[in-house]
């Protein structure tokens, strides 16, 4: 069974679809296994010129936290990205982000955030993956963060006044909770982070669409027409706080017909032409900011 993911944090019963055919040699090496499409081509990025390593990073509650990072080689100091990513952890999607940012001249750091329980890359397990991305609460994502930060600041190759966040998914709605915690972040790109929570549910505060006052620094959000989980009233909703915040350096794109996780380049959903532009926009976004 393979999902096609299409709500930002987890499927409903109508969301599953079954393939007979065996995965087999289908699945790539390294990514998560509930949501790889069978038919996918991957971006794989390659490490020349590149830095890659996999760190540790005292977290504020002791734990002992993986983050994957990519820099450029040199001594810098490079603008950084701290990349937060969607459900399925630090998998070989989140790691060729890192080494893509790595070859436009930022040094990117990935944090685990969900390993304290369990990795869920590996998974094929959906209510397990739900387990695990629940146990991840909003002060131990925060703490993660900071943790990413303190480490970073350590780094002769860092640029510590110069560090912007973007994320997938989950991870899109962290870009806007760090935002709006942290000064030290100049920049964010959310990509298809839920805003608003459905009608009924409870938790998963604080919400980006109550954060808009407390934005530190611009947020541009990429977004889909047709993502079932992130009704485009939540958009409006957010695109109107910030209006009312003052928030006139963010904005929010929407592209027509295009679905929830649009760049994931290993899922069915995928959008070429939409996750192009997107990145174009992210790049300019930091050009501009950081």
């Amino acid at each position: 069974m393979t999902v096609n993911l299409i709500r930002p944090e987890g499927p409903r019963p109508d969301d599953f679809t079954i393939s007979r055919r065996l995965l087999g040699g289908l699945l790539f090496a390294g990514y998560a296994t509930a949501a790889v499409s069978q038919s996918a081509e991957p971006v794989v990025t390659d490490e020349a010129g590149l830095v890659t390593e996999t760190v540790t990073l005292p977290a504020p509650d002791g734990f002992d936290l993986p983050a994957y990072v990519a820099r450029p080689e040199g001594e810098g100091p490079f603008p950084i990205v701290v990349v937060a990513s969607e459900i399925f952890g630090v998998h070989a999607y989140i790691q060729d982000v890192c080494r893509r940012l790595a070859k436009e001249g930022y040094a990117a750091i990935a944090p685990a955030f969900f390993v304290r329980v369990e990795d869920p890359a590996p998974l094929s397990d959906m209510a397990r993956v739900f387990e695990i991305v629940g146990a991840a609460g909003y002060e131990q994502v925060m703490g993660d963060v900071d943790a990413a930060l303190e480490w970073l600041h350590g780094q002769i190759w860092a640029d510590s006044s110069r560090v912007g966040i973007t994320g997938f998914c989950w991870g899109g709605k962290v870009v806007w909770q760090a935002v709006a915690r942290y000064a030290a972040f100049k920049a964010g790109v959310a990509w298809y982070g839920r805003l608003a929570p459905e009608e009924g549910a409870t938790g998963g505060a604080p919400w980006p669409v109550d954060l808009a006052a407390d934005l530190k620094a611009p947020v541009l959000g990429l977004y889909g027409e047709d993502d079932r989980g992130i009704p485009l009233a939540s958009v409006q909703a957010m695109r109107d706080a910030l209006t009312s915040a003052g928030q006139t350096e963010s904005e929010i794109v929407v592209y027509p017909g295009a679905g929830h996780a649009f760049h994931a380049d290993y899922r069915p959903s995928y959008q070429a032409e939409a996750a192009t532009d997107g990145w174009s926009r992210l790049l300019a976004h930091f050009q501009t900011h950081l």
